[in-house]
């Protein structure tokens, strides 16, 4: 199930870590394995984590591509991972075998373009570190919720 949250403030104050943690508790009972957060300045990412797909550690979020530029929250399934895997494999390093870091270089090889590659249910956010720019989607049914306010200070996001 695993459960996503954060917060981005527009006027560039630090992110309080608490906020994220108090945000992470709230949605304990969707990841019980694992849990951490990433903070960036005036970003925030939480994810909490039931593992399913890969139970190792290599699956914890959030999730890093090699050069450390991407970061990736990742709540859901893509059914055809593996499929998309094999054709990404001979330009991409997986260290991992979740579906999460398909997504993940899906995202870097293709932009939001890779959305019309995948067959599942996800709520998913990356986060590009250098150009401080976040995507954040659902899959088309809504199957897997993504909840946001917004207004003229903040960006706040969780998947429940």
């Amino acid at each position: 199930m695993c459960g996503i949250c954060g917060q981005i403030y527009f006027n560039k104050n630090p992110m309080n870590s608490e906020n994220i943690q108090s945000m992470m508790a709230l949605i304990k009972h969707r990841g019980p394995d694992n849990e951490d957060c990433f903070i960036d300045q005036n970003v925030g990412l939480g994810h909490v984590r039931l593992s399913i797909i890969d139970l190792s550690s290599t699956g914890h979020q959030p999730m890093f591509s090699l050069d450390k530029r991407y970061c990736i929250l990742h709540n859901g399934e893509v059914y055809n991972y593996l499929e998309l895997r094999e054709q990404l494999k001979g330009k991409y390093k997986f260290i991992s075998q979740t579906d999460t870091e398909v997504i993940l270089y899906s995202f870097i090889e293709w932009g939001p373009a890779c959305l019309t590659k995948f067959n599942g249910m996800f709520a998913f956010v990356i986060y590009d570190t250098k150009t401080k720019e976040l995507f954040a989607t659902r899959d088309r049914f809504g199957i897997k919720p993504f909840y946001y306010f917004i207004d003229d200070q903040r960006f706040i996001f969780a998947s429940e």
